[in-house]
C-alpha cells in the first residue's frame, strides 16, 4: 500500500490526467464560447427566417387591414416553439392583432438567460408603414446550448481520461515495470555482502541503449566496485586483526592477547587458590648478533627461538612476543615457586645448544624475569610489567640467568630515578671526588702508576657504589661531562706529582662505553696532554671488553687517535667479555688487565688459575704488558709473578687513597724502595 501510494507511475498518471483534464477544459470552454456565438446566430437566423416567411401575408393583411388574415399570420408564427409574442399593425395605430404566451420553464433558465437574455425581439417593416413584430423565447435555444456544451465537456473529459490511461499503460510497461524489477533486485542486495546476491542487475529488453540501459550499466559497475571494495576491506580488516592480535614475524599472540589470557588465568586461579607465574625472556646482546650477521639472520633466529619456546607448550598456557627480542610466557597450576625456577633453568640450559643457520652455529643467551600471582600482584598488567622490570634489572646485574621479582625492585627503580636526577648536579655541588690506588711494578718493586677512581658521596644516601651510579650516568649521558672532569682532574694531579719529582708515574683513567665512542674524545685527550705538559705514555686509558665490542669500528678508530695523541690503551676486566683474538691482535692495545674475579679465587679454583696463566701467556704472545687487579694476598702475588705478570694492583699494596694521602704514600715508597716488602699494605 505504501509502495502504491508513492508509485512514480501513479504520480505520473495523476500529472497526465490533470494536465489532460485542464487542456480538455480549456478546449471545451473555447468550444462552448463558440457555441454561445453560434446559438446567438441561430436565434437571429430563425427570427429573420420567420419574418421572411410571413412577410407577404403580413404585408397583404396590413394593406387590407384584414384582421382575420392578420390573426392567421400570428397564429402561423406561434407554430414555432420559440415565439413568445407577435403583433401586426401600423405604427401609431391600433394593432390588427397581438398575441403572447408564457415563457418556457427550463432547468438551466437562469444560466441561459444570462448568456442570451430571456427574450429577443425582432420586427420587419411592411409597405405603407406596416410592421410585423415578434419576440423569441431563448429557453429552447439555451436548452440546446446546455445540451451541446455538456456533450462537448463530457467528450473532452473522456478523451482526456483515455489519453491519460493510454499514456499510463505505455509508461508503466516501458519504464515502471522494468524499474520495479530492478528495485526488487536491489532490495535483495546487502551493501556489506554484495557478493552474496546475483550480479549484475538484469537488463530490460528494448532498453539496452537508452537512458535506463545506461543507468543499469552504471549501477552494475558501481555494485562491482562496491564488491571489490568490500573484498579489499575485509582483507585489510583481517590483516589488521592479525597484526593487532598476533606478531607479524613469529605468529605468536601479541601483548594484548597475552594480557587477556593472563587475566582469565588469574580469575581461574583466584577461584582455585592456585599460583600463576609470568616469565619475561629477553635476549642478551641480540643487537650484536644483528650487527655481526644481518637483521635477516636476526629475524630467522627469532623464528627459531619462537619454535624452541613452543616446545614447552605442555608446561606453558600462553607464549607471546612482546617486542623485538622479548618474549613472555604464562605458567599455571603451580604449587611451589621452585617449579617455575626449574622451567626457567631448563629453558636457559636448552639455549646452550647453538642454533644452526646456513651451516653456522649461533648461540643465544637470555635473561628471564619472573613474577608470581598472588604474591607480586593480582593484576595482569602489573604482573607483566614487573616481570619486564625484573628482567631488565637482572640484565644489568648479571646475564644469562633468571630472576624472581622481589619487593625491593620497585624501591630500587625509584631509587635509581632519584639518583639519576641527583647525579646531574652532583659535580657542581662538589659531591664527586677522586681517589687513587697505586700500581706496583714487579721487577723493581716500585710504584709505577696509579689508577684514578671516581667516588660519589650523596648528602642523603651517603657513599654510592661506582658499579651502581656509573651505569646511571651512562644512561643519562651525563657521564660525558663527568668523564671530562675526571680526565682533567687526573691530568692536573699527575702534573702536580711530576712536578714533585715522581716523573715516571703513570695515571690510569677508566673510560666508559659512552666516552669511548664519543667523537670528541681523542681531541679532548690531546688537548689535556698538551695543556698539562704530560709526556707520551704517562696517561693510560682503560676500556672494558663489553664497551669495546659494542661498536668495534668506532672504538678502533678512536683508539688509534688516542695512541697518536700519546696515550696508552689498556683493556680492563679482561676475560669477562666476548673479545676474539683477531680483534685483540688488530687493536692498538698496550696492556691487559686481569679481572679481579679470576685473581681472587686462583688459589682455590684451578680453573681461575688456568685462566690467569692463559691470559698472561696470551699477552706475552701479543707483545702486551699484563697487570693483575685485586691482589690481596702474598699467595696471589706470588702466583701472578711466577706466571710472568708485569704489574699488580690491590689491597695487598694499598687501598684507594685521597691525593694527599697518596702523595705521602709515594714519598714513603721512595724512601723504602730498596726493601721490596717494606710498604706492603701501605
Amino acid at each position: 500500500m505504501q509502495e502504491h501510494k508513492h508509485s512514480l507511475s501513479l504520480k505520473l498518471l495523476w500529472v497526465v490526467l490533470l494536465t489532460a483534464l485542464t487542456l480538455s477544459l480549456v478546449v471545451s470552454c473555447g468550444q462552448i464560447l463558440y457555441q454561445v456565438h453560434q446559438t446567438r446566430q441561430a436565434i437571429d437566423q430563425d427570427a429573420t427566417l420567420l419574418l421572411a416567411m410571413f412577410s407577404d401575408s403580413s404585408t397583404q393583411a396590413a394593406h387590407d387591414l384584414d384582421r382575420k388574415m392578420a390573426e392567421r399570420v400570428v397564429k402561423g408564427l406561434f407554430q414555432h416553439e420559440a415565439i413568445h409574442a407577435a403583433s401586426l399593425g401600423h405604427a401609431g395605430e391600433p394593432l390588427l392583432v397581438e398575441r403572447s404566451r408564457a415563457l418556457q420553464d427550463t432547468p438551466a433558465r437562469n444560466l441561459t438567460d444570462s448568456l442570451f437574455g430571456s427574450t429577443q425581439s425582432f420586427s420587419s417593416p411592411l409597405t405603407e408603414h406596416g410592421v410585423l413584430s415578434l419576440t423569441l423565447d431563448t429557453a429552447s435555444y439555451g436548452h440546446a446550448f446546455v445540451r451541446d456544451s455538456l456533450i462537448i465537456l463530457l467528450t473532452g473529459i473522456l478523451r482526456s481520461l483515455g489519453l491519460a490511461l493510454l499514456l499510463y499503460l505505455i509508461y508503466h510497461r516501458q519504464f515502471t515495470k522494468p524499474l520495479q524489477r530492478i528495485f526488487r533486485h536491489l532490495a535483495q542486495i546487502n551493501p556489506d555482502r554484495a557478493t552474496e546476491q546475483p550480479l549484475p542487475m538484469p537488463m530490460p529488453k528494448g532498453h539496452e541503449h537508452n537512458e535506463l540501459g545506461q543507468w543499469i550499466k552504471t549501477s552494475n559497475q558501481l555494485l562491482s566496485s562496491i564488491e571489490r571494495h568490500h573484498l579489499l576491506r575485509r582483507e585489510a580488516e583481517a590483516n589488521l586483526h592479525r597484526i593487532a592480535l598476533y606478531d607479524y614475524l613469529t605468529g605468536l599472540p601479541s601483548r594484548q592477547v597475552l594480557q587477556a589470557e593472563l587475566q582469565q588465568r588469574l580469575d581461574d586461579a583466584k577461584r582455585h587458590q592456585r599460583m600463576v607465574a609470568v616469565l619475561c625472556l629477553g635476549l642478551d646482546d641480540f643487537r650484536e648478533i644483528n650487527e655481526r650477521f644481518s637483521y635477516h639472520t636476526g629475524d630467522r633466529l627469532l623464528l627459531a627461538l619462537a619454535d624452541y619456546l613452543r616446545d614447552y607448550s605442555e608446561r606453558l598456557d600462553c607464549l607471546s612476543r612482546l617486542s623485538g627480542d622479548q618474549f613472555a610466557m604464562i605458567q599455571t597450576d603451580i604449587a611451589q615457586p621452585h617449579e617455575v625456577a626449574e622451567l626457567a633453568q631448563k629453558i636457559l640450559d636448552g639455549l646452550d645448544t647453538p642454533f644452526i643457520l646456513d651451516g653456522q652455529p649461533i648461540r643465544l643467551r637470555a635473561t628471564l624475569g619472573i613474577t608470581l600471582f598472588p604474591s607480586d600482584s593480582d593484576n595482569a598488567e602489573e604482573l607483566l610489567q614487573k616481570a619486564e622490570q625484573t628482567m631488565t634489572l637482572a640484565k644489568r646485574r648479571s646475564r644469562n640467568r633468571y630472576q624472581f621479582y622481589i619487593a625491593s625492585v620497585d624501591r630500587e627503580m625509584r631509587h635509581r630515578r632519584e639518583l639519576s636526577k641527583d647525579l646531574l648536579n652532583a659535580q657542581e655541588l662538589g659531591q664527586l671526588h677522586l681517589v687513587y690506588q697505586p700500581q706496583l711494578n714487579y721487577p723493581d718493586r716500585a710504584v709505577c702508576g696509579v689508577e684514578v677512581l671516581l667516588r660519589w658521596t650523596h648528602p642523603v644516601h651517603g657513599a654510592i657504589a661506582p658499579d651502581f651510579f656509573i651505569p646511571i650516568a651512562e644512561q643519562s649521558r651525563c657521564i660525558l661531562s663527568i668523564g671530562a672532569w675526571v680526565l682533567d682532574e687526573a691530568c692536573r694531579q699527575l702534573r702536580e706529582w711530576h712536578d714533585q719529582g715522581f716523573d715516571n708515574l703513570r695515571m690510569a683513567v677508566n673510560l666508559s662505553t659512552v666516552q669511548l665512542h664519543h667523537a670528541n674524545l681523542p681531541s679532548q685527550v690531546d688537548q689535556l696532554l698538551r695543556y698539562y705538559r704530560l709526556p707520551a705514555g704517562s696517561l693510560e686509558l682503560e676500556i672494558t671488553e663489553t664497551g669495546l665490542m659494542e661498536d668495534i669500528g668506532t672504538a678502533a678508530q678512536n683508539l688509534l687517535s688516542l695512541r697518536r695523541a700519546g696515550a696508552l690503551i689498556a683493556i680492563d676486566d679482561f676475560g669477562t667479555g666476548y673479545s676474539s683474538l683477531s680483534y685483540l691482535k688488530s687493536l692498538p692495545l698496550d696492556k691487559i688487565k686481569i679481572d679481579r674475579s679470576f685473581v681472587r679465587d686462583l688459589s682455590e679454583d684451578a680453573d681461575d688459575a688456568t685462566i690467569v696463566r692463559t691470559i698472561i701467556q696470551l699477552a706475552r704472545n701479543l707483545g702486551m704488558q699484563v697487570i693483575a687487579e685485586g691482589v690481596e694476598t702474598s699467595a696471589q702475588e706470588r702466583y701472578v709473578i711466577e706466571q710472568g705478570c708485569d704489574e699488580g694492583q690491590g689491597y695487598f699494596y694499598s687501598k684507594p687513597l685521597a691525593a694527599a694521602d697518596l702523595t705521602a704514600f709515594l714519598h714513603q715508597a721512595r724512601v723504602l724502595g730498596k726493601n721490596p716488602h717494606a710498604f706492603v699494605n701501605g
